[in-house]
């Protein structure tokens, strides 16, 4: 069983939106605004790239306790010693991914319909990720936006955690938490704001709010 670890403020990195303050900056900024937990997920580095990469984010999360997960490839995540991986629906299987890394790795998995939540069920996955909820430039090869009424619908079908992500802001975050998701994995909103810290505070004050 994997550690306990929370889903609410999940941030996906994107180096190309962090500008010359660099990754591990913005990263380091966010956390401490309140993030919980980070995804590294660099398609265009080279494996070493991504490992050394890996590396420095989990120094700065394991000094606030975050998760590190990595994004897709389970040699990176168990070179790095992250503490999961998140897998697509065409990466490799969680049977894979859990036989690699042991029954304490936190596991994610994408989901992009109703369908693939009810496959989803019987899996040994600690979350699922409900994808994309709006229209999103960070990440091309994405099917027909869900929206929050195939939010929703998922919600309905699964008892696993349930992160929203694809064009999460600060203005429609709360109608995706009031839809039936448990966490809002945020890229641009984040690694893009002039202060990741700030903005992470300004999510995190929706928690409160709803509590």
């Amino acid at each position: 069983m994997s550690k306990p670890f929370d889903l609410f403020l999940y941030l996906v990195t994107d180096s190309r939106l962090a500008g010359r303050r660099g990754l591990p900056d913005v990263v380091r900024s966010a956390i401490e605004g309140g993030v919980t937990c980070v995804q590294l997920r660099e398609k265009s580095l080279g494996r070493a790239a991504y490992v050394a990469l890996a590396c420095v984010l989990r120094e700065i999360c394991q000094a606030r306790d975050v998760p590190l997960i990595i994004n897709d490839d389970i040699e990176v995540a168990r070179r790095a010693h992250a503490d999961g991986i998140h897998l697509g629906q065409s990466d490799a299987s969680v049977a894979e991914a859990r036989a690699a890394l042991g029954p304490e790795a936190i596991i994610g998995l994408s989901i992009e319909s109703l369908q693939q939540a009810r496959a989803a069920a019987p899996l040994d996955v600690d979350y699922i990720a409900a994808s994309p909820i709006f229209a999103t430039s960070t990440k091309k090869d994405t099917a027909e936006p869900l929206g929050l009424i195939g939010l929703r619908e998922i919600r309905k079908v699964t008892d696993k955690p349930l992160v929203a992500i694809g064009g999460i802001n600060l203005d429609n975050a709360r109608a995706i938490l009031e839809a039936g998701a448990d966490g809002l994995a945020v890229v641009s909103a984040l690694v893009a704001a002039p202060d990741p810290y700030r903005v992470a505070r300004r999510f995190c004050s929706l928690r409160l709010n709803s509590a």
